[in-house]
């Protein structure tokens, strides 16, 4: 169904673009959720993960930027899995200040 926000075309089809996607990740995470496939870890621990298999290693605001997910969200889902033994940070010195 889509929206019945009266904007400019552009505002409508962007609104209706979100809606969509919107829906499409529900349904997504509810099959998973359906089939037990993310047994003991969140979305977006599966997203930060898969996202480190493809693009390799990757530095946190990188992978906020991809995701889409704070910074600060991001520390607490890295945190969380090196507790996990799942990844493992390396301290890049060319960029710390």
């Amino acid at each position: 169904m889509p929206t019945h926000y009266r904007g400019t075309t552009e505002e409508v089809l962007a609104l209706n673009t979100f809606i969509k996607l919107q829906r499409a990740t529900n349904s997504l995470e509810a099959r998973l959720a359906h089939r037990r496939t993310l047994i003991d870890i969140t979305g977006t621990q599966f997203g930060v993960l898969e996202t480190l298999y493809h693009l390799g290693p990757l530095c946190q605001g990188e992978i906020s930027s991809k995701l889409l997910k704070s910074g600060g969200n991001i520390t607490l889902v890295v945190d969380n899995l090196e507790k996990r033994g799942l990844v493992q940070r390396e301290r890049n010195l060319t960029t710390a200040g």
